[in-house]
């Protein structure tokens, strides 16, 4: 037995002297470990203990895991784990592996973690308690009459860099500023508005003497403001973001006269508000009617009305002329016309056309329509207004500047102009002859009214 164990021991030896010494180099100014070229690849061996030379990391640990166990850190095939102490930073392989050429699969090293220097802030410091390193606490504070805004301290942290962020020291002191005084104007004339002017207000800083704005919350100067208060605001800034506001107000008054009513069958039509100083009213009246008096009034500054209040009267016509042109003038601007000829009284279609027109006076009245009537033959026409007989030379100088005929039914329809609209050879109902009018002839004032007395006649 002991000669076996001889036996075994010389061929170990033997083994050992076909392998070739390797030395391997620590660089201890980069915590680097390598090893020097082998010439030759020499014969593997899992049983030597030292194959690789042993890692050994400044201000770091090797963690090896071996083939033969825990108790050998270099045999060939053991994996190393590489870590830093804390407050180090590991730079390179994280795992390396010794191989078969007798060195580790690759380098690393341990460094010293730093923050940055921390840039100098406006008006403030800071001071540290150790430098840019790990853990190192620097702790801001501001000049005199300097408020710091952010966090007051900051750490360096593991990942190399500072908590928190940058603070800022900002001037605690707000601006001073002054605005113009209250100030009082009537409107203008026609106007319901006032153009008011002001000079900007007075704005000084405290601090640096810096105003970097000056906003207003409302209209500019030169504006036209309406009818009662406006309060303007003004607010400055400084450079540190400090504001302070000031403000005033404007006060608009419109001279007002009493509210005018419209006349009894009739209506007013008026400018601006109705009511202000410089308006103007026009009086109107009702179809049927003529306006006696003024046409219009004025608000004057003493908050009267000028003249007097028209009346709508019943309108008069004058039958007694020499000419048509003289009875048609007094309808101009004032009524439309409905002239309805005839050949006599008996006519079918005349006797249909005049019932229809009888039952719809209010409508006709409404769109100021006035029907004019003439039925029969020389020497027998009839020509009237309501109940007022015109002659016969009236009623010959109507069909002839008119174009009727006394032969058969024909009507024509002519608006307040004297300008012939429509014409109509057979009865036509009042609807038709409202839409007519409604959709064509209406001036913007006459809608406003039909739309206010829409169901008048209902």
């Amino acid at each position: 037995m002991r000669g076996a164990q001889r036996k075994e021991k010389e061929k170990e030896k033997e083994s050992t002297k076909n392998i070739k010494q390797v030395r391997y180099y620590p660089d201890e100014s980069y915590n680097e470990v390598y090893a020097e070229e082998v010439p030759q690849a020499p014969a593997l061996d899992y049983r030597v203990p030292r194959w690789c030379y042993t890692l050994n990391i400044q201000d770091g640990e090797a963690t090896c895991y071996s083939p033969r166990g825990g108790n050998y850190h270099s045999t060939l095939g053991t994996r190393c784990e590489l870590s830093c102490d804390r407050g180090f930073r590991l730079i390179g392989r994280r795992s390396v592996q010794c191989l078969p050429n007798r060195r580790w699969s690759g380098t690393a090293y341990c460094r010293q973690v730093r923050c940055h220097a921390l840039p100098f802030i406006t008006s403030g410091t800071y001071t540290c308690t150790n430098g840019v390193l790990l853990d190192s606490r620097c702790d801001y504070s501001c000049s005199s009459g300097y408020h710091l805004e952010g966090d007051h301290s900051r750490i360096c942290m593991e990942d190399g860099r500072w908590s928190g962020g940058e603070p800022v020291c900002v001037d605690i002191d707000p601006p001073k500023i002054r605005c113009p005084h209250s100030r009082e104007k009537m409107a203008e004339p026609e106007k319901l508005t006032a153009r008011v002017y002001w000079d900007p207000p007075l704005v000084k800083d405290s601090a640096d003497g810096t105003i970097t704005r000056v906003t207003v919350r409302g209209p500019e100067p030169g504006s036209h403001f309406p009818e009662g208060e406006h309060v303007i605001r003004y607010t400055a800034y400084d450079r540190a973001y400090n504001r302070a506001s000031c403000k005033f107000i404007v006060k608009v008054q419109v001279r007002r006269c009493p509210t005018l009513k419209p006349p009894q069958h009739g209506y007013l039509t008026c400018t601006s508000a109705g009511d202000n100083y410089g308006a103007t009213c026009e009086y109107h009246c009702d179809g049927g009617y003529e306006r006696q008096g003024t046409p219009s009034r004025v608000c004057q500054s003493s908050r009267q009305w000028s003249g007097s209040p028209p009346i709508c009267a019943p309108m008069k016509i004058n039958v007694n002329v020499n000419s048509a042109a003289g009875l048609l003038d007094q309808f101009f601007e004032k009524q439309r016309l409905l002239i309805i000829s005839a050949p006599d009284p008996s006519n079918r279609y005349y006797k249909m056309q005049i019932s229809m027109l009888q039952q719809s006076t209010c409508g006709l009245d409404l769109r100021h329509v006035t029907i004019i009537e003439l039925v029969g033959q020389t020497p027998q026409e009839v020509g009237r207004i309501r109940e007022q007989q015109l002659s016969a030379n009236i009623i010959e100088e109507l069909r002839q500047f008119q174009r009727l005929t006394p032969s058969y039914f024909n009507m024509v329809l002519i608006d307040k102009q004297g300008i012939d609209r429509e014409r109509y050879m057979e009865p036509v109902t009042p609807e038709e002859i409202f839409t007519f009018i409604d959709d064509y002839l209406l001036s913007n004032q006459e809608l406003t009214q039909r739309r206010e007395q829409r169901d008048i006649c209902e």
